[in-house]
Parts: C-alpha cells; structure tokens; sequence
C-alpha cells in the first residue's frame, strides 16, 4: 500500500507540473454582421490567448521534464519492493517486513545500482531512468501531437497537451464554477478566493499568489530585459509583452468592441474597454466601497487607505504611490523637459503644462464660468473665479476669524499678524508685506509717475 500511495502521490505532482505545454495555432477573428458569431469567434480567440501563456509558462518550467524522469523512478520503485516482497516471502506464522527494514534493503540495493549522467553529474537508481533524462541534454522529443506536430520528451506531456485540442477541461472551482485543463492551474485559481499568497519576493516582501508572477515582479528588482524588438529595440522583461508591442509595428488589432466598432490589439484590453459600455466594476475596494473596472485602478486607489509609497525617488527619499507621478518628479532633478511648444521654444517636464501654457497661443479657454459668460484656459482660475459668485471663502486666518476666497490673499492677510515682511526695496533698506506697496515706495527713488491727471 506503501509504494501504491507514493506512486499515486508522485504521478499527480508531475502532472500538475507537466500541464504548460504548448497552444495550437491561433484563431484569427474575423468581421462578421453577425455580433452571435463574433461573439462566438471572440471566445475562440480568447481560448487562444489563453493558451498562449499557458505555452509561455511551459517554457519557464524546464524542471517538468525532470519530473518525469523521477515519476520512472518511483514505478522502478513499485517494482523494486514487490521484488523484495517476493525475496522475502512471509510465511504462515512469520512476521512481515517493517518498513524501515525494507527501507534499508532498499537503500543497500541502490547503492550498487547507480547511474550518473556524464552531462549534469545526476544519479539515478535504473539505467532507464537515466535514459529518459538523457533527453534533456539530447533534445530528443519522441512523442508527437497528431494534430499540430508539437513534440515532446514524455508521454504524460503529450496527455496534457492534448486536452488543448480536445478542450477538455477536467478541474472544476467549487466556488464558481470555472473550469481548467490542469489541476496545477485550478489550485492557482483557487488563490483568488482564498487569499493565499504563498509566493514572497526576497529583495521587498511583496506576496504573490503563483510562482510565475513572483518570476515576472523579481525583474522589476533586476532590471534584466531580455526579449527586445527586431524592429525598435525596445526591450521587455516578458515575451507576452514584446508579443503585444509587436502588434503596435504590424497594425494588427483584431479585437472588436460590438458596441462602438473600436478595435484592440489584445482581447483583455476589448474586456476593460467593454465595461465602459456595461457599466461593470467588478473590482471593489475592501476598505470603502468604491469599485473599479480595472484591477490596477483598484490597487492604485487601495494606497490612499494603507498609505503604500512603493515607488521611491533615486535622487532624494521622496516616495510615490504612482510610477507615473514618480517620473514626472525625476524630472526635478534630471531636468529633462520632453514636451516642446510647437509655437515656440519652451519646453516642460509635464505634458499638461505644455498643453495649458499652448492655449496662450492659441487663445482657447476652455473653462466656462457656469454662472456669466466670462472664460478661462485654467480650470483653476475658473474655480477661483465662481467663488464671486458662490460667495465661498475656504482659506481661514489661523490667528483671527477671517475668511479669503484665495489662498494667495489668506498668505497676506496673516503676514498682518506674524509681521512678516518679505518685499525689500532696491534703493533703501525698507521691507512691505505686499508686492504692490513695494512698487508704489520704489516711485520715490525713480521719479516715476505713472498717473496721468487730464
């Protein structure tokens, strides 16, 4: 019984391990007036997507084929301990063999039974087991797919890979539903209602729920870019990612929205793009009940309750809770300026500066007072405008009860109180607290006089 549940045991771990092979070739989605049939082609291709990365993961698990290797291993092990059985046959009366005896015989016998590989320098207990291994080395792929032709070096690959042509899908959720042609694969789904992530990253403690996305996270860490563009040159850490930018080169978008007619590159960018039509959020916040269409905007907006600043400057100790907010920083100290007024030769470290400081040239004011007809190229300014009308005065004197519809008037206001006096004239040593006394002061040393009496 022993051997029967080691056997049964080792034979469920390689199989889950063995499932990531490879996808058949890609349905392509084609335009029809039919939206049933699209929908139907849609699934196809997402299937086909799927399928994709499954055979991406595959190749990040070379140590499947290893496995194998030891699933020989154990049946040589069955065999091996029904032979001592046999050797040492109980008789009426006599007690059996303990197990830790067994154990030992088995022990001894190996011993004298070992088979190194000349490549690697790994043992093996049977010279067959040996040979399978060899394969690795060899590049030897003796069982074939009589549908699409891919090969492989063991025959259990070859099962799991032919559930993808026959969509056989054997693993069900007992939570929702879903089905999976792996059971390596459902217990990763599971992970999701759970919670469960097993998976730490070394260098900064972040959790994951699978292996491969702890593979992809630790580039984050290394830097390392391996996949890179025939066209551009530009690199990516996954090769789904080069695969998705390499459509950008091709033009190639063959996801359809039914609704509105927009086409995508990939068919998660179609789903996200759909909810704007179905209204769907299905993301929500567990600690408010804020919901999202996208999983990022979900993790982004959950920072605001735990304070998480992950992204930290090179230049200074300054954090970010975005990427994106942590370039345009950098850019303080870097000084790099990459938008360009197309007018004249003014340059910005943001594009929405660029974009604001534009309609100087342009002359468009965008932001209209909902109160007058009265105009502005800021909504900012247009804000601080509407507060004549509303009568609202947010800004209040820390030192009396005062109220200010501008910040900037709030900040004079109180230099009354702390006797500040920052404006210092050029000709004296006299200070004011407001820039306009200043100018008014400095006509006595200029002679300026600027009022002409009719």
């Amino acid at each position: 019984m022993h051997q029967e549940e080691l056997i049964s045991l080792k034979t469920e771990f390689i199989k889950e391990d063995s499932e990531n092979m490879s996808d058949p070739e890609p349905c392509r989605m084609k335009h029809t007036e039919d939206p049933e049939e699209q929908r139907d082609l849609m699934e196809v291709k997402e299937e086909s997507e799927e399928l994709s990365e499954v055979k991406e993961e595959s190749e990040e698990l070379s140590e499947v084929k290893e496995e194998s290797e030891e699933l020989s291993e154990v049946k040589e092990e069955s065999e091996e301990l029904s032979e001592v059985k046999e050797k040492h046959h109980v008789k009426p009366g006599e007690k059996p063999l303990s197990r830790s005896k067994t154990k030992t015989f088995l022990k001894k016998r190996r011993a004298k039974k070992s088979f190194t590989c000349t490549q690697c320098g790994k043992s093996f207990t049977t010279k067959r087991s040996l040979e399978i291994h060899m394969r690795v080395h060899i590049g030897e792929k003796p069982f074939s797919c009589d549908q699409c032709g891919t090969s492989f070096s063991h025959s259990s690959s070859l099962n799991v890979h032919m559930r993808i042509h026959t969509g056989e899908k054997p693993f069900t959720c007992d939570q929702c539903g879903k089905n999976f042609s792996q059971s390596s694969a459902l217990k990763s789904h599971m992970r999701i209602h759970t919670g469960e992530k097993p998976f730490t990253c070394d260098q900064c403690g972040k959790t994951f729920c699978s292996a491969s996305l702890l593979k992809s996270h630790l580039t984050v860490h290394m830097k390392e870019k391996p996949h890179s563009c025939s066209l551009c040159g530009k690199s990516f850490s996954r090769l789904k990612y080069l695969r998705r930018h390499q459509k950008t080169h091709t033009g190639v978008r063959e996801y359809m929205c039914f609704e509105c007619e927009t086409t995508f590159n990939t068919v998660n960018c179609l789903k996200q793009h759909q909810r704007i039509h179905t209204g769907e959020k299905p993301y929500k916040c567990s600690h408010c009940d804020k919901r999202f269409g996208r999983s990022a905007h979900l993790k982004t907006h959950e920072r605001i309750h735990t304070g998480e600043k992950p992204h930290k400057c090179s230049h200074c100790d300054k954090r970010f809770s975005r990427s994106a907010h942590l370039k345009t920083h950098e850019r303080i100290h870097t000084g790099e300026k990459p938008h360009k007024c197309s007018h004249c030769d003014k340059r910005f470290g943001r594009s929405a500066h660029l974009k604001t400081h534009q309609r100087i040239h342009t002359g468009e004011k965008p932001h209209k007072c909902s109160h007058c007809d009265k105009r502005f190229s800021r909504s900012a300014h247009l804000k601080t405008h509407e507060r004549i009308h509303t009568g609202e005065k947010p800004y209040k004197c820390s030192h009396c009860d005062k109220r200010f519809s501008r910040s900037a008037h709030l900040k004079t206001h109180e230099r009354i109180h702390t006797g500040e006096k920052p404006h210092k004239c050029s000709h004296c040593d006299k200070r004011f607290g407001r820039s306009a006394h200043l100018k008014t002061h400095e006509r006595i040393h200029t002679g300026e006089k600027p009022y002409k009496f009719t």
